[in-house]
């Protein structure tokens, strides 16, 4: 049994729900100096007509693929090496991370009043095989006010996170309905992610 995996997210949130489960982990993130090929920008487009689901899961991947190159490059260690991504969907809209204020802003205002669905993708490399899972969820917000969403925007909190939000957070008032996995909101739905780490034994069955 691996006594630890590989985390390739710099997202501290996946690092605190993996703590969760009791699971070692290494960061294993690109840096400025031989990871300079690697465009985190072009991963995340969205392909002309894409949908949600599809897009998600094809963004971890290639993630993913990123993650085993650097790994080789660096001539690490082999353990089996996490992934994640997720999305907010409103519809057949794909709701990434905002590029600033104005467009969190955007995000929040379309996604007042409605429910939305947040796809988390997660996959596991382990040697030469790879095993994937996804979360679905429902989450419906309260009708924000204008004044309401300005000042959750000037917090910060909604920059580099999908759907301008963190469900951990303030915004958490406006939630009014929730119906799946709060961990897969989060970034880590921990349900799936035990599955996967129990098939490649890093956890016990």
């Amino acid at each position: 049994m691996p006594d630890f995996i590989y985390l390739a997210s710099q997202s501290p949130r996946r690092r605190q729900l993996l703590e969760q489960l009791g699971v070692r982990h290494s960061l294993l993130l690109p840096n400025e100096g031989d990871d300079q090929q690697e465009d985190a920008e072009a991963i995340e487009e969205v392909l002309p007509g894409e949908l949600p689901v599809d897009y998600v899961e094809r963004v971890t991947g290639l993630k993913l693929d990123a993650a085993v190159a650097r790994l080789a490059r660096r001539g690490l260690a082999e353990a089996p090496i996490l992934c994640s991504d997720t999305t907010v969907a409103l519809g057949r809209a794909i709701y990434g991370k905002p590029v600033d204020a104005r467009d969190a802003k955007r995000m929040l205002s379309e996604l007042s009043g409605h429910e939305h669905r947040v796809l988390t993708a997660v996959a596991l490399q382990v040697g030469n095989k790879r095993v994937a899972a996804l979360s679905e969820s429902r989450v419906r917000f309260a009708a924000m006010t204008e004044a309401q969403i300005d000042a959750y925007v000037a917090s910060g909190e909604p920059m580099g996170k999908a759907g301008a939000y963190g469900i951990q957070g303030p915004v958490a008032q406006y939630v009014s309905n929730l119906n799946g996995s709060y961990t897969g909101i989060m970034g880590l739905p921990l349900y799936e992610t035990a599955q996967l780490l129990r098939a490649a034994g890093v956890l016990p069955v």
